[in-house]
């Protein structure tokens, strides 16, 4: 199996669902959330029960730094555990 760096990992899910949720919170700050959810919960055979709160810089913020550090670790932990499962106990080397 191929080694893999439980940091880069981390790093690239932060930074994926952050980005999903900086993307979420500009929906909301753009006021156009609500019909996307609404349209979302359509296709999938739901009736939006759901309203989209108004926009505040700070809990986007939260948001944002929140996921972004829940996707770090557990990216860092399914590096760890691919590395584990692999056999692998030294460090993977560092590129540049």
């Amino acid at each position: 199996m191929t080694l893999i760096n439980p940091n880069r990992v981390g790093i690239a899910l932060g930074v994926v669902l952050g980005g999903c949720h900086l993307l979420r919170a500009l929906l909301v700050a753009a006021g156009v959330a609500q019909p996307v959810l609404d349209f979302l919960f359509w296709i999938h055979f739901i009736k939006p029960v759901y309203v989209v709160a108004p926009f505040d810089p700070a809990i986007a913020a939260l948001l944002v730094a929140a996921t972004a550090l829940v996707g770090y670790a557990a990216g860092a932990v399914f590096g760890f555990v691919w590395n584990r499962l692999a056999g692998v106990t030294s460090r993977p080397p560092v590129h540049r």
